[in-house]
């Protein structure tokens, strides 16, 4: 880095602070703390020196403050979840992949996810497509004619286009604001996750790390995702695996984090794994704590996906049952 880059850095750096601490002196809240201190006591008090500041941008301030906090692994997608297309793929497949995935940019892998190539992006796609149809200019138009797709080969595999693009490798320990700033450096907005064994654990693109920030974000592909818990008559619930144990208790109202199990989980799946010591197959049933029974519905060999939940009946409910006429 030149000495008048690390000039302008310092410049910008004092420049903030010096804007931060005009705010909090405007605002009154200007003590004997840092900047991060003051502005977080202020949030944390409900400080009426904020009450020109609405609810959305309190919040958004809360989570600015708290970003360095995050880590890579608290926001990634897990491995499991992650929609990638291997690179001897061909442009047909490619076509009904981006089709189904939502996603404009596709992680590319050789042989399995631990195999990575880099990413595809839909517009190089489309642009190689385009260009494979040969539009040419018709004599006295200033448009070009019509494509001919029929001339794009559909049988042509994603690494004969060499339209990749590298992606970043990252550790789940790296803070999250830290690969938000590289991944502005570098114009790329998706990395994966790396473990110390070399293995892909996951991938964070930039917008999961903005979400931190303001919210999640939707845009006009997005489906409406279902409850991940839902009733199923009377004392059952069916759930995908992905749900945490904060939404179990708001479905359920049974409140999973003081066990001990907890602590080390964050999702059903992860607790069922956890109780059955393996991943259980389909049909199984393990038992949990406070009288819950987990039904396997869905699952292979490397994750439980669907599932439902019973409370198991206590000695009072048996006996009064026991008790009914019949």
């Amino acid at each position: 880095m030149s000495d008048d880059s690390r000039q302008t850095q310092t410049e910008a750096g004092r420049g903030l602070t010096h804007w931060l601490s005009h705010f909090l002196d405007r605002l009154g809240l200007r003590g004997g703390g840092t900047i991060r201190e003051d502005i977080t006591e202020a949030l944390a008090q409900g400080s009426g020196q904020l009450a020109d500041l609405s609810a959305p941008e309190r919040a958004m301030l809360s989570n600015v403050l708290s970003l360095r906090e995050r880590r890579v692994g608290d926001v990634m997608i897990p491995r499991a979840d992650i929609i990638a297309v291997p690179a001897d793929a061909t442009l047909d497949e490619l076509l009904a992949l981006f089709r189904t995935a939502g996603h404009s940019r596709l992680p590319v892998f050789d042989d399995s996810l631990d195999d990575p190539r880099g990413m595809v992006h839909i517009r190089d796609f489309l642009e190689f497509i385009a260009g494979q149809a040969k539009a040419e200019p018709s004599t006295g138009l200033s448009e070009p004619a019509f494509h001919d797709l029929s001339a794009v080969d559909l049988t042509m595999t994603l690494a004969e286009t060499k339209i990749l693009r590298p992606v970043l490798y990252v550790p789940p320990s790296m803070p999250a604001v830290d690969l938000l700033v590289r991944m502005q450096a570098t114009r790329t907005h998706i990395a994966l996750v790396i473990d110390e064994y070399g293995g892909t654990d996951g991938l964070v693109s930039i917008e999961d790390l903005i979400e931190i920030v303001v919210g999640d974000i939707e845009d006009e592909h997005d489906l409406e995702e279902a409850p991940t818990i839902m009733p199923a008559g009377e004392g059952s619930f069916t759930a995908d695996a992905r749900a945490t144990l904060e939404e179990l208790k708001d479905a359920t109202g049974i409140d999973l984090s003081e066990t001990e199990i907890a602590e080390d989980v964050d999702t059903l799946g992860g607790l069922i794994v956890t109780l059955a010591g393996r991943v259980p197959g389909q049909g199984e049933v393990v038992e949990g704590p406070e009288g819950l029974m987990f039904e396997i519905i869905d699952a292979d060999q490397r994750r439980v996906k669907r599932l439902s939940i019973h409370r198991r009946a206590t000695a009072a409910q048996e006996t009064e049952t026991a008790a009914e006429p019949g």
